[in-house]
């Protein structure tokens, strides 16, 4: 029922954005069929397969993409296609024989999606890199850290998923859309240099204005504001704090008990260092489940520091049913949210190959095709 049913996706198996861009398709009602390698397949349901969450709504088949029957059938999968994501270093799709002027060839409306790092064009295009790389050369990274310390890695949340996966399905849904009025498909080259790049807009405009400087933990959204900052309570744990607004900030020093006292004005920059160390030691004064009691559902912009293990199970996040569980693995659900078409996780994750043949007799192919690319070896069956 999610806004993209009734659209077909490809997807070539691969680490990171591509999956997680498929995941997202998926959610929203896509039938993403999933090609994974005939060496990947023949596992079977393991535990790995089973909380590889990235995987989740979509059937896998299992191709020897080295064999050119198994690039004939993918053709014939693509002719029935509406998109097609792959997350290959530029130029393998190419020699596979499945480039995206072969592939618009068989179905001009096809949009064909392309993930990499460094985009397909460029001096490092051919080059192997990952998230921490990726954000490197954008500049996220550089700005993200403390005062005098190394540049803090935000997991892989800004290059990999942020800066590719969903700059990826954005493309593709773009693409979707004019194809709707043109009639013709085209290339989607989402690269999370580009996307990492993109995420940092407002952070480059606040730095041409001169409100930011290359110095971390030193301006407003990089922990040098006292008011927009993580804090220790009594009990070992933590909470966030972002009372950037002056309305918000009244609110801050009210529940926090410095209203009323003589203080530098908000904004003034050297007076942070003092009056973090200030509310430091108010933060510490009490546990952090007597802050939530004060600050919990004010104006402050407060909100608990919790594990992933406390997340899915806070009052806020149940009524809204954040968290979902998939055969009892409990995992983040669909987002965005839809008020008449909502999306859905279709399925748990699959292993390689587990649905070779009924996906591929879904997607038109007889039994005697099967059987034939089943003699041929292009084709696995995971058991």
């Amino acid at each position: 029922m999610g806004p993209l049913t009734g659209y077909r996706v490809i997807e070539f198996a691969g680490i990171g954005p591509g999956p997680m861009c498929a995941m997202l398709l998926s959610d929203m009602g896509a039938e993403v069929l999933r090609i994974d390698r005939t060496a990947a397949a023949g596992l079977g349901i393991s535990m790995r397969t089973k909380f590889d969450l990235l995987n989740r709504g979509r059937r896998s088949v299992a191709f020897d993409l080295k064999k050119p029957e198994a690039i004939a059938a993918v053709m014939r999968l693509v002719e029935k296609a509406d998109a097609l994501i792959e997350g290959f270093r530029p130029g393998v799709m190419e020699r596979l024989g499945l480039s995206p002027d072969q592939c618009l060839a068989r179905n001009p409306r096809l949009v064909f999606g392309r993930m990499t790092g460094w985009g397909q064009v460029g001096p490092l295009a051919e080059a192997a890199g990952h998230d921490i790389n990726y954000i490197a050369l954008t500049g996220a990274l550089h700005s993200i850290g403390r005062t005098g310390d190394r540049p803090l890695p935000p997991l892989n949340l800004v290059g990999d998923f942020g800066g590719g996966a969903l700059y990826l399905a954005l493309g593709v849904v773009a693409g979707l859309l004019e194809a709707q009025k043109s009639g013709k498909g085209q290339v989607v080259d989402a690269a999370m240099v580009d996307g990492a790049s993109s995420l940092m807009t407002a952070i480059y405009g606040i730095k041409a204005a001169g409100m930011w400087t290359n110095n971390r933990g030193e301006n407003l959204l990089d922990t040098g504001a006292h008011f927009y900052e993580v804090y220790e309570t009594s009990d070992g744990k933590f909470v966030s704090i972002g009372s950037i607004e002056a309305k918000f900030y009244e609110e801050l020093l009210d529940l926090s008990g410095l209203k009323g006292q003589e203080l530098p004005n908000q904004m003034d920059r050297t007076a942070w260092p003092a009056l973090k160390q200030q509310l430091a030691k108010i933060f510490k004064s009490k546990t952090r489940d007597e802050w939530c009691k004060i600050m919990e559902g004010s104006d402050v912009c407060f909100a608990p520091v919790l594990s992933m293990e406390e997340a899915p199970k806070h009052p806020h996040n149940r009524h809204r049913g954040t968290f979902v569980e998939v055969e009892g693995v409990v995992q983040p659900g669909p987002a965005p949210r839809f008020s008449r078409t909502p999306g859905e996780v279709q399925r748990p994750p699959a292993s390689p190959g587990e649905h070779t043949e009924e996906a591929l007799h879904d997607w038109g192919f007889s039994t005697v095709d099967l059987e034939k690319l089943r003699a041929q070896g292009a084709i696995v069956q995971s058991k």
